[in-house]
Order: C-alpha cells, then structure tokens, then sequence
C-alpha cells in the first residue's frame, strides 16, 4: 500500500483544515488507518485511527470534539477534518496503515500543518 497525504498549510488560530490520505496499489480494506503527527522535538503521537476490525474510530484526547477521521472506500482516501484548530495543532501530520499487525507498517509522506495565534 502506498500512500499519500496532502492538505497542510497555514491556518489561523480557531481555522479549519482538511487532511487527504489517498491509498494506491491495493485497497485499503482490511487495513486500520491512522493519522499521527510529529511537532518539533516531540514524538510521533497517534492523533485518530479507524480500526477495520469492529470499525471503531479512535481520538487522542487532545482532538477529541475538534478533529473527525472518515474514510471514502469508493476513493480509497481517509480524511481528518480539523476545526477550532489551535497553536499547539502544529506539527507535520501522516498517515499509516496497518494489515493485522501490531506494527503501524505503511507510511505516507508528512504533510505540514502550520496554526498561526
């Protein structure tokens, strides 16, 4: 599975931005899907993730309420709406997929979320 993000960019504080992760070379059913993000000097944290096993959707506390993961499998692409964006939303943003394993295995390049205050 390959895959790739698109959709950062600049946005003020309290703005809306939609993130676009579209799988290639093989459907993305039976993969979860997730979006991570990376801040400077911090670690690669799991931000939301729909998992195909029961179809459960996961939000990092700090998103709860504010950010919405959704996946078009006629596109084969996940989304991640974000709203009431705040300063410490910035960071770059992925997305990963994993078939069985424990092991987030395919990573799509990052996409750079900027939220100005």
């Amino acid at each position: 599975v390959q895959l790739q993000a698109s959709g950062g960019g600049l946005v003020q504080a309290g703005g809306s931005l939609r993130l676009s992760c579209a799988a290639s070379g093989r459907s993305f059913s039976g993969y979860d899907m997730g979006w991570f993000r990376q801040a400077p000097g911090k670690e690669r944290d799991l931000v939301a993730g729909r998992y195909w096993n029961g179809g459960r959707t996961y939000y990092a506390d700090s998103v709860k309420g504010r950010f919405t993961f959704s996946r078009d499998n006629g596109k084969n692409t996940v989304y991640l709406e974000m709203n009431s964006m705040k300063p410490e939303d910035t960071a770059v943003y992925y997305c990963a997929a994993r078939g069985g394993s424990p092991n987030w295995d395919y990573w799509g390049k990052g996409t750079l979320v900027t939220v100005s205050s």
